[in-house]
Order: structure tokens, then sequence, then C-alpha cells
């Protein structure tokens, strides 16, 4: 069965948002000019990988924009790169989530895989600036880095149970 949940957020600019959430095999039948971002529950010798930064100046997942003319995963395996210095073994879809602003209407699709990753060297800095540090931790634990609701907790179990699948 097909996990999906519905959550409210408010922006940091006060705008509120609809979250929904949908597991996903495959991401083919999106409209790929509404995905907007992708981003990876990364795995290296079972501990997740975390990165701290971004506009939010916390920790989280890694990933970042699709930028014009990438596929998905193009975007997976650079963004982990670029953010954590490591390459993506294997990956798969874990799901997405349909973002709508509630002032018009208008969406964009987030995308989460599962990966299994490895350092390329060690982790020196983000070329964009973005990811200021990594860490690797016991992904049971990852709630005391950041919490991102019921959504971010299916995305988190379910990439886990995929990557066990992938080992």
């Amino acid at each position: 069965m097909t996990e999906s949940i519905t959550e409210n957020y408010r922006g940091r600019s006060g705008v509120d948002y609809i979250f929904e959430y949908f597991d996903a095999d495959s991401f083919a039948d999106l409209d790929y000019s509404k995905c907007q971002q992708v981003y990876g529950v990364c795995l290296y010798e079972n501990k997740m990988v975390i990165g701290f930064g971004g506009k939010k100046k916390d920790w989280g997942l890694i990933g970042g924009t699709i930028e014009n003319g990438e596929t998905f995963e193009q975007t997976l395996k650079r963004e982990i790169q670029e953010e954590s210095n490591m390459e993506v073994l294997k990956c798969l879809p874990v799901g997405y989530q349909k973002m709508t602003d509630t002032r018009d209407g208008s969406y964009v699709y987030q995308l989460r895989y599962a990966c299994l990753v490895r350092p390329y060297g060690p982790f020196i800095a983000d070329p964009a600036g973005g990811i200021m540090e990594i860490k690797l931790i016991d992904p049971k634990d990852y709630k005391k880095y950041f919490n991102w609701g019921k959504i971010g907790e299916r995305i988190i179990t379910r990439g886990l149970e995929l990557l066990e699948g992938l080992k």
C-alpha cells in the first residue's frame, strides 16, 4: 500500500503551504517542469549522511535543485558529490512531496531517494557554499538533528527500509 501523508507548513516568510507526500517507486509520471529538488537519505557504512547549512542554517538531508536538462538521478549524484564529497553507488526512489502554495494553488514536486554512498575523500567544502559541515550519524538519532514531522519520518523510515534491500 502506498503511504500518503498531508501536513500544513508555514514558511519563514509567513507563507502557508500544504505538503502532500506519496511513496513512489518511480518518478516517471511526474511533470518534469514541476520537479524542483532532489534529496537523498544517504548511508555510508550504516551511518546516515547529513549536512549543516543551507538557507535555514540547520541539519538535514543532502540534495538540491534540479538544473535545466538534468535527469533526477544526475541531480542527485551531482548534489551529493558537491555537498558531501561522496559518490552515489546505488539509489532508489523513496517518494515525493507536492508542495502547494495556499495563496495561488501553484505547486512543485520535491523528490526523495535512498542512496548507498562512499566518500571520494574528506569533505572540504561545498563549492556553492551551502553545506558547511557533514556528519555521519546513527540513523535512529536523526531527530536529534532535524525533525520534519510525519512526512520526514516516513521519508527516513522508507528510505532506510529500501536501503536494507540494496546492501
